[in-house]
Order: C-alpha cells, then structure tokens, then sequence
C-alpha cells in the first residue's frame, strides 16, 4: 500500500512536470502594403473661349483601373495652383471633364491628384498644358486721306479675329515718308505703341508735317496671331495756296533747299542776340574789321514765313538793333497777309564775294533770297558801300524783283517788266509795298530796285545809315 502510493505520488509529479500541450491560437494576419496607383491627364487642343477636355485614367498595381476614385482637378491660374473641381472616375478607371480655356497659355495648366484610401495609395499625375489653337488676328487702320499741314488727323485702329472676336492688346505704329522725302521709300519707322481696349479699337493722334504713309502691326499673342494692316496714305496739303508763277518765268540760277517747315504759333518771331555759331559764320562773310556795325549792334530774328509751296518755313535774318522791330512787324504783316516768300537764310551762307567785298549778293538773289544784313559793297558799283552794311535794309523775293544796276539788271531781266499779285511788285499799291510802308519802311528806289526797303528814319548808337542816294544814276543796293 505504500509501495502504491508512493508510485502514484511519483506519477502525479511527473504529470506536473510534464509539458501541457495548449489550445491552438489563431494568428493575426500582416498589414497589406496599398497597391500603388497612377494618374495620368491629358487635354485637348482648341481655341480660346471653348471648353477643352480632360481626360483622368488611373490605374492601380499595373495595368488594372482604379474604379470609383475622387480626384481633385487644379489649375494654375495668375501664378499659383486653384481648386478646378472633383470628379470620380468610372468602372474602367477613367473620368472626362470640361475646362474653357483661356487666352494666356499659362492659366491652362492642370494636374490631377488623388488622395488614396486602404486599398490604394495617393498618386498625382503631371502638369498639363492645354494647347491653345491660334485664331487668325486682323488688323485695320483707318483715317482721313488728307490733312492740311500742321493740323492734326485722327487715326483708327481695329484688332479682331476672322471670327469676330475683339483683341485686346499692344499694336505698333509704323510711318513713312512719301515720295522724295522717303527716299528708297521702304524705311518704316517705329512711332509708337498703343493698346487696343475691351472693343478691340484705339485711337491716336497725329500731326504729320509731309505726305506719309502708315500701317499699324498687331502683336501675336497666345492665342492669335499677329497681322499687319494695309497702308493708309496721308496726303499733307499746305495751308494756303501755293505760288503759281507765269509759264514763261525763268527759274533761279541758284537752288537752296527748302528751309525746315515753320514752328509755334503763327509766325512766331523770336530775336535774339548773336550766338556764337552765327557769328562765326558770318565773320568773314557778312561781317568783317571795317564794318559800321558790330556784332553788339545787330540782332538775329527767326521767323516763320509762307514759302511759295504754300507751307510754312522757318527762316531767319540779321539787322541792326534799331531796325529789328520794324523788320519784325514787316515779315509778321507778310505772313498774316498770306504774301509768301522764296527763301529767307542769312546771307552768309553763300561765303565771300571778292568783288563785293562781303557776302556773296549775286548768288543770294539768284536764288531769290529774302535777306538784311550785309557788310558789303554796292553791287556792280565798286567801292561804294551798301545800304546793307548799317543792318537798316532788307532785300524781298530778288529774283523776282530786280535791281536795276549800273551795269544792267540784276538777278535776272525777264522780271522787270512783269508784276505778280502776291510774289512781285511794280507799284506802291502792291500789298507787299503797302505792308512794309505801314511797317516803317520805304521803298527807297521804286522800280530802280524793286526788292529793296529801308527802314525810314531811325535812331541809335552809331549805326544811323546815310540818307538815301543814287549810285551814278542807279539805286545803292
């Protein structure tokens, strides 16, 4: 018995010691990894103003799609990303939508993203940039086909597509010059930019000086392409008649050019003293050591005139200080009048006369010259000097208006015996005469010197002229 018990406590002990299988435990199964996705979009090229259409495809693991995903849609618009719409894709993974596309190609950029669930991971696609298709641009320049020189004229510009849109943008402005004064007659020139508001339409004004053409240029833009307008011809037609000669007048000998067309108001006279660049040319000229007036003495006038083309020029002369304000108020009486003049350009620049022993006067009034001052001796009178060199006198229209010489006529003898209306005098009833008589001159030798007035009476330091005189019968020009 206790043999029996002492083998069963050794039984129960090694039961104890035993190993106890345990009840089976299921494990839990490791996270899955969120299949990869893709997304991809793309659009379609159209105009400005139509919808183009995306195109979201996604994909999950490869090449299965990814059905019933939300995608948000952006758009780059001013320089940063904006919200442009969610949309969910169908069974096979794709999903269309519709966007107006703009006219700057950089507000139609998209991209597409999707913010994945369990089962998928997030995914984004590229940027997109939605093709603009270019709208065929055209331009049109309008405006009247004359102006009268010195007034201004209003032109018109019209940017628009073929299709009829307006264009709103920068359009250049291009000029040339006509004829003889646009030399080759292909040289464009840029004047300025303007731009063309919500109608498509600008308006600008100009003031063209001469017959010049013109055409205006559209800048492409993103979404249409730039035209070029035809040419609009601008005839500029002077503001008064111009001078219209016998047929059977002779031309001057000498030809000058045209001087720079007028500026300011009306004939704007302004004189001044003697700048040193004038002086220095008509030193040895017009002026030189010996001459009764100095360079204190005289004064230089600028003036606007109406040449015989019917336009205004700027010309200028010297006199005397004493005389200047009656030559001011007679070449301002001849310009309110109408009366033109040929040239008017100091004298000194037709250099030095030996014979005269000043400026060149033979070649000044072959060229019809209007002029003053002159330190000079009397033409075709050998050391007799001229009414010219006190700066008192002046010369108008010579080639039209002969001096009668001692030695014959001077410039020219066709003239002598005709008369002009407005250019050519043989009576103290001409308005020429009459003008310059009110003005405080005389026409001193009549129809001996038919060009020349002295300024009557007069005052001043040192540069009184002597009284008038005859030259052996002729008149001292």
């Amino acid at each position: 018995m206790r043999h029996l018990s002492r083998m069963g406590s050794l039984c129960l002990l090694a039961a104890l010691v035993s190993p106890v299988p345990l009840a089976s435990a299921e494990e839990p199964e490791a996270p899955q990894e969120p299949a990869p996705t893709t997304l991809a979009l793309s659009a379609t090229k159209t105009y400005a103003g139509r919808d183009t259409t995306l195109t979201v495809t996604g994909l999950s693991g490869g090449p299965e799609p990814l059905p019933q995903a939300s995608v948000r849609i952006e758009r780059r618009v001013d320089g940063s990303w904006r919200p442009a719409g969610e949309v969910v894709t169908g069974e096979d993974g794709t999903v269309e939508v519709e966007r107006t596309m703009s006219r700057s190609s950089g507000d139609n950029r998209f991209r597409a993203s999707y913010d994945g669930d369990e089962t998928h991971a997030p995914s984004t696609s590229g940027v997109v940039v939605a093709t603009l298709a270019r709208r065929e641009g055209v331009v049109r320049l309008t405006g009247q086909a004359t102006v009268v020189d010195g007034r201004r004229v209003k032109l018109r510009v019209l940017s628009r597509t073929r299709s009829g849109e307006t264009v709103r943008g920068d359009v250049r402005v291009l000029r040339r010059l006509a004829g003889k004064a646009g030399g080759n007659g292909k040289t464009w020139r840029d004047v300025r930019t303007v731009t063309t508001g919500g109608k498509g339409r600008a308006l600008i004004k100009v003031r063209p000086r001469a017959d010049t053409r013109w055409r205006v240029v559209s800048l492409g833009q993103d979404w249409v392409r730039r035209d070029r307008s035809e040419v609009l011809r601008i005839d500029n037609l002077p503001p008064v008649a111009p001078v219209r000669l016998p047929r059977a007048a002779p031309s001057p000998r000498v030809h000058v050019p045209q001087q720079r067309r007028g500026t300011g108001k009306g004939a704007h006279p302004v004189v001044t003293g003697i700048p040193d660049g004038v002086w220095g040319s008509m030193t040895g000229r017009s002026w030189h050591a010996g001459c009764p007036v100095g360079r204190a003495g005289l004064r230089l006038l600028r003036i606007n005139y109406w040449g015989y083309d019917g336009y205004r020029h700027r010309g200028e002369l010297v006199a005397s200080v004493a005389a200047m304000p009656a030559m001011r108020r007679a070449l301002v009486g001849m310009f309110k009048a109408e009366l033109p003049i040929r040239s008017m350009y100091r004298v000194d620049r037709f250099g030095w006369s030996a014979k005269l022993q000043g400026a060149d006067d033979y070649r000044s009034m072959a060229a019809g010259n209007t002029s003053a001052f002159n330190c000079r001796q009397v033409v075709n009178r050998p050391g007799v000097r001229s009414p010219h060199s006190y700066g008192r006198s002046l010369d108008v229209n010579t080639w039209e208006n002969p001096y009668r010489s001692p030695t014959g006529l001077v410039p020219n003898a066709w003239w002598q015996s005709h008369s002009h209306p407005r250019v050519a005098w043989r009576s103290r009833d001409h308005r020429v005469v009459q003008i310059l008589t009110r003005a405080g001159f005389r026409w001193t030798y009549g129809n001996g010197d038919t060009q020349h007035f002295d300024v009557a009476g007069g005052h001043g330091r040192a540069i009184a002229a002597p009284p008038a005189r005859r030259c052996g019968g002729a008149a001292c020009d």
